[in-house]
């Protein structure tokens, strides 16, 4: 049987890829009430449950049928016609497609998730200098003149020089 071997394989990747993912502690810190405690503690167990029995059952090679002992007791034929049938069992290997398909989706998706998030820090930074200004302009404004508002605003000066250089007045 040669895809067991690669079963195991796949089997262990899979087992330790879930252990070094999953921040239970972390997660665990989160948990408020007892009751959400006590579903988190079930969840772990049974996942801790399903995993043990990934690394043990599933991944162990199965033991050699000893055919000399079934034909002493039962007799050639019988075992000669039950293991010609064992032999011909072609276990299928298994060809990981989900895979390939996916990951760089979630490559990409990961890519995207960092650009957001860069873009996010850039928007914080220009909101945070944006909302200084603004509590500075409320300290200063009941002493700031006209001159001083517009050399901070020159578009809005323009705008305002424009509209009087020709002759519109808003109505």
């Amino acid at each position: 049987m040669s895809g067991s071997g690669s079963g195991k394989k796949v089997v262990e990747t899979a087992a330790k890829a879930a252990r070094s993912m999953i921040d239970w502690d972390g997660m665990a810190k989160a948990l408020i009430t007892d009751e959400a405690r006590k579903e988190f503690a079930n969840l772990r167990r049974s996942f801790d449950e399903v995993n043990n029995d990934l690394q043990t059952k599933f991944s162990q090679e199965p033991q050699p049928i000893d055919w000399e002992y079934y034909r002493k007791g039962i007799g050639s034929r019988l075992v000669d016609m039950y293991k010609e049938a064992y032999d011909s069992i072609k276990i299928p290997k298994y060809v990981d497609t989900v895979t390939p398909e996916y990951k760089p989706k979630f490559d990409a998706l990961l890519v995207e998730l960092k650009e957001a998030e860069q873009q996010s820090l850039k928007e914080s930074e220009r909101l945070e200098k944006e909302i200084a200004e603004v509590q500075e302009m409320k300290k200063k404004i009941s002493t700031m003149t006209a001159d001083e508002y517009f050399a901070k605003h020159p578009e809005l000066k323009k705008k305002f020089d424009d509209e009087i250089r020709n002759d519109y007045w808003g109505y």
